[in-house]
């Protein structure tokens, strides 16, 4: 792992305090852009939040043609396909390098052009996310790839038509990849074992003011029916939950109180009942949720990610830092991402007791299951965190580096911040308006 130059230096030990806001999911807003390209006419989003991924796929847009710009209000975009057309292959790489989204341009692509090349895959290494996948949803729908240096080309000699997927795991992505490819394809498209989380409903609520028909059935199976032009949308995207819950454990963890405006109760109630399972407090209201540490001792739990309506994976690393707090034993067994664990060994350096172990403890048995990887933990608390200094993992990692950070005791060196603006809109802004005491070297922030 390579220490980098973005340093941020946080003195511990200060509870968070004050007030915050959330604007919409990191999961979502990038997939509502690449669905732009599919419209015949322009398209307004609103609430769309100064991420790097935002930036990534505006750049990659605008190298197919397409026009973006802000609207009328803060955090508004106007996206015009109306002149969609090839990008120069190296300018897709330079824009794409840090990222996964472009995979999810291949659909739209083989629509608007009949052909698209995708550069290797960035993205947060925390485990398998394989693009295979998507590509051989992209040949059942009568897409050809060949293999070119740098990347995949794709082409669709004819319209693409509708196919019957299953999904061996309810993948977010490859759920994206199916409804943004089966919109325009010819006939029916039925996709078993689709993800169904709050930001794929989302999706197809983008995709359905376009002119899409797509059923959801209880059973996790979607069915598009393709229709021949869809127009643009209007839409305001959702809130992103999977920031919210992180400054939700960071007041836990700091003992703090943190009001998270744009907060949504329907999306986070796993998240909510868990939280005051350990002993965390949250005050719901129609402008956000309030969370707070009310005093007294913590208490350990046992926690097993899933997906959707599951508590979610992205929700544990952040989580995992308060239950180093708690009292007692708590068990954590991560089902969906093999590798998301291994942050864990820097909270140990800091005075952490985490135990990891292969075996699927404290639920059911997972797919990781004697496959030798370490995806359970034993939290042993409480224990008191000292300053160290911590190497950004990936997104969630990284957070969770803040939060520990925030709440140990003595100065901590958090090198590779950059990576955060991946998924969290002006965080350090926000660290300041919190109260936290936190300054990038020869710059003091708060």
């Amino acid at each position: 792992m390579t220490v980098t130059d973005d340093v941020l230096l946080v003195h511990g030990g200060t509870p968070l305090e004050g007030e915050i806001r959330v604007r919409g999911a990191k999961n979502l807003v990038p997939k509502a852009m690449v669905a732009a390209l599919l419209g015949s006419a322009p398209s307004r989003l609103r609430n769309v939040p100064d991420i790097r991924d935002v930036r990534v796929v505006r750049g990659l847009l605008q190298l197919h043609g397409v026009t973006v710009r802000p609207g009328e209000e803060p955090g508004e975009l106007v996206l015009d396909p109306s002149h969609v057309e090839s990008a120069n292959v190296a300018d897709i790489d330079a824009h794409a390098g840090s990222s996964r989204i472009p995979i999810l341009f291949c659909g739209p692509l083989l629509h608007r052009l009949g052909h698209a090349f995708i550069p290797g895959l960035g993205g947060c290494d925390i485990g398998g996310r394989p693009i295979d996948f998507h590509f051989e949803v992209l040949r059942q729908f009568g897409a050809t790839i060949e293999k070119r240096e740098g990347g995949q080309y794709l082409e669709a000699p004819q319209r693409l038509r509708g196919t019957k997927i299953r999904l061996p795991y309810p993948s977010v992505g490859a759920t994206e990849q199916v409804l943004l490819t089966a919109v325009l394809a010819e006939g029916v498209t039925e996709l078993s074992n689709a993800a169904v989380e709050p930001e794929i409903e989302d999706l197809i609520c983008v995709l359905q003011k376009m002119g899409a028909i797509i059923a959801m059935d209880t059973d996790r199976t979607i069915r598009i029916t393709g229709v021949d032009s869809l127009g643009g949308y209007n839409h305001h995207a959702l809130s992103d939950r999977l920031e919210a819950a992180s400054w939700a454990s960071a007041a836990l963890a700091t003992e703090g109180n943190i009001y998270v405006r744009g907060a949504q109760q329907r999306s986070m109630m796993t998240f909510l009942n868990t939280y005051r399972k350990v002993g965390g407090a949250f005050e719901i209201d129609d402008e956000g949720i309030r969370f707070w540490h009310p005093g007294g001792q913590l208490k350990s739990i046992a926690l097993e990610t899933d997906v959707h309506p599951g508590f979610q994976t992205d929700w544990q690393q952040p989580l995992v830092v308060a239950l180093t707090q708690a009292t007692g034993l708590s068990i954590v067994h991560e089902t969906v991402y093999e590798s998301r664990l291994g942050f864990t060994s820097a909270l140990n350096q800091m005075g952490a007791h985490i135990q990891l172990y292969r075996e699927c403890l404290g639920g059911s048995d997972c797919r990781f299951g004697q496959r030798n990887f370490l995806h359970s933990a034993v939290v042993s608390g409480p224990t008191k965190l000292q300053g160290a200094d911590l190497v950004i993992p990936d997104l969630r990692g990284g957070f969770s580096y803040l939060i520990a950070a925030l709440a140990a005791q003595g100065t901590s060196r958090v090198h590779g911040i950059d990576l955060i603006n991946r998924g969290y809109e002006n965080f350090m802004d926000k660290l300041q308006e919190l109260g936290a005491k936190v300054e990038l070297p020869g710059k003091p922030v708060g």
